[in-house]
């Protein structure tokens, strides 16, 4: 039985990715920050594992690390993340809300990269996913505002491609949603299903060559 370990999972695209996991037959070590309020996620069943983890706390990261140090993980997905300060102008800078999205954002992935590297190095399937965004992709900037959001997932872009060329037994990629319809972005056309169906497809068929790379929901390539 393969093995995912997922972050932010009690909700949105976290919850997604590990509905559809465990419905596979994955064994799924699911984390979020209070597993006894994650209801709907106990629910789903014997294959899912939940772990408490507040990713922004990365001695707390560490701990899990090396709770879970025995572990053979196939697969890492990196989602925890939040959407904050939307409205941000560059005349009324809210540093607290930009310092906290980059933190949870850009460079919680990373703390989780470093955790659980050596478990899923020793995987068959060696494979680490950032979830991003397209927004987050400077060569695609067309049009302003978003600071926060958008700012600190080009910072987890340009991060996870440097931890794609600094561990090269792992397969290190960043993924996009699209807009998916949660509580984060309610209006948003796309069903969690269909977004995370079309990245469990890119994730399944991911190579060596595809490490560093950033794929849309739809198999689409992003640039940084």
């Amino acid at each position: 039985m393969p093995t995912v370990l997922i972050t932010g999972a009690s909700r949105g695209i976290g919850f997604e990715f590990v509905r559809q996991y465990a419905a596979d037959g994955w064994r799924v070590l699911a984390t979020c920050r209070t597993p006894a309020k994650a209801v709907a996620l106990g629910a789903l069943g014997a294959n899912v594992e939940l772990h408490a983890l507040d990713v922004t706390d990365t001695p707390s990261v560490e701990a899990l690390g090396r709770a879970l140090a025995h572990e053979t993980i196939d697969v890492l997905i990196a989602n925890a993340g939040i959407y904050i300060a939307r409205d941000m102008k560059v005349t009324q800078v809210d540093t607290k809300a930009w310092l906290d999205s980059f933190a949870i954002n850009a460079i919680a992935p990373i703390a989780c990269a470093g955790a659980f590297l050596a478990q899923v190095a020793r995987s068959s399937e060696r494979k680490m996913l950032a979830v991003s965004s397209a927004v987050g992709s400077v060569g695609n900037i067309v049009d302003g505002g978003y600071y926060v959001y958008r700012s600190s997932k080009a910072a987890l872009n340009s991060a996870w491609r440097i931890f794609a060329v600094d561990p090269p037994e792992v397969i290190a990629t960043l993924l996009s949603p699209g807009r998916v319809r949660t509580d984060m972005n309610p209006r948003a056309p796309l069903a969690p299903e269909e977004s995370i169906a079309g990245l469990r497809r890119i994730i399944a068929r991911l190579t060596p060559q595809d490490s560093g790379r950033f794929f849309r929901y739809d198999g689409q390539v992003l640039p940084l």
